[in-house]
């Protein structure tokens, strides 16, 4: 039973080793692969608007590092429909270096929204996709002044 016992927690040891070497050995080669070329980074590829008055401050940012071996280049930025305008850096970014996408919606319709800015770049054959939601509230009415001709104390018609 000892010998079987010794045989087993063996065995055990030889496959936990090798399955340890394994992965530790195709970690590096894959993170490598990932790596070369242009790669692009988002802090966050989705913006909320949150809940914003119309008329209210269009522009939101979409900020993004290079952290591949080789320049990245936007070659073309579309929004989902007319009210959603994406302006994007038209040189080359160097890897390690940040940039940003501004993003500029019609805050004059009202309603919820979810609209997305489609990226193509050299940085593979997918196409990146950016995504900004809100809400788009009627503006308050502004209180109306005092009636111009009608009856008030300086003016007795």
């Amino acid at each position: 039973m000892k010998k079987v016992f010794s045989v087993l927690a063996l065995l055990a040891l030889v496959a936990t080793v090798g399955f340890s070497q394994n992965d530790a050995a195709a970690t590096p080669v894959a993170a490598e692969e990932a790596k070369e070329g242009p790669q692009m980074s988002f802090e966050s590829e989705t913006v909320d608007y949150g809940t914003i008055e119309q008329g209210s401050d269009p522009y939101r940012v979409f900020k993004f590092t290079n952290t591949g071996t080789e320049p990245l280049i936007i070659t073309h930025a579309k929004g989902s429909c007319g009210c959603t305008v994406p302006t994007y850096p038209k040189e080359p970014i160097a890897p390690g270096e940040t940039n940003e996408i501004k993003v500029r919606y019609d805050t004059n319709r009202l309603g919820k929204f979810t609209k997305r800015v489609t990226l193509t770049t050299n940085a593979g054959d997918e196409k990146q996709m950016l995504t900004i939601k809100g809400e788009v509230v009627k503006k308050p009415e502004e209180p109306a002044g005092l009636p111009a001709n009608e009856g008030n104390m300086f003016n007795n018609q």
